[in-house]
């Protein structure tokens, strides 16, 4: 079972995430809680995924967002926000969210984003703006990131092409014939190469420096 925590000030959107999550095949909704409870249910109830409020009247969904990182082992956090051009979402891309959705993303695919989430594929909303993407990288990771790409071996540009694409490492495993471990320990290599924090910063470094093709989501 994949256990997630919904993170959100506003009780009429934790309990509409925890029915459609709950309805899930193998996802159990281990904690519903507004923004200043979200660490502390971290700690207790050790979540496998974290779907994060990024505004909270209570408390900064990014002070919480890099709270949660700093626990020993954190869960994967991908971040709900209600705007497309939301400012505080470059700033969560350098925090280290795994990805991004849409608080009116369709119910049906939920269950889905969330499996990829925990599998340790990126999520990005398609209505997440290239306006935003290029003002995370506007900030000083365009050149330098972009220039590290060929310090990447063949094997790990192949796997850097897979994880943009949005797989996670069992599914990237498959598609190069490599154990999920292995992917693992490629994965952490490219992350340190790209000088980027998670696999959303790799995804986006991958784009700019013109590596994948027009097609790519």
């Amino acid at each position: 079972m994949i256990r997630v925590l919904v993170v959100d000030d506003e009780a009429l959107i934790r309990s509409g995430f925890r029915h459609i999550l709950s309805a899930a095949d193998g996802i159990e909704v281990v904690g519903a809680v507004p923004g200043g409870e979200a660490v502390q249910t971290v700690r207790e109830e050790r979540p496998d995924v974290v779907l994060l409020d990024i505004r909270m009247p209570d408390v900064d969904g990014l002070t919480v967002l890099s709270e949660i990182r700093a626990l020993p082992a954190p869960p994967v956090v991908a971040m709900l926000t209600t705007f497309d051009t939301d400012e505080y979402i470059a700033a969560a891309l350098r925090s280290g969210a795994a990805g991004f959705l849409l608080k009116d993303t369709d119910p049906e695919q939920m269950g889905h984003l969330v499996r990829t989430l925990a599998g340790g594929g990126v999520v990005l909303s398609s209505k997440v703006t290239r306006t935003v993407v290029d003002g995370y990288l506007d900030r000083g990771v365009r050149d330098p990131a972009a220039r590290s790409v060929a310090r990447l071996t063949a094997r790990e540009r192949d796997v850097l092409l897979l994880l943009a694409d949005g797989l996670s490492n069992a599914d990237i495993g498959t598609r190069v014939h490599l154990s999920t471990g292995t992917v693992k320990d490629h994965v952490s290599a490219i992350l340190a190469k790209l000088e980027v924090g998670s696999r959303v910063q790799a995804a986006i470094v991958a784009e700019r420096a013109g590596l994948l093709g027009p097609g790519t989501p």
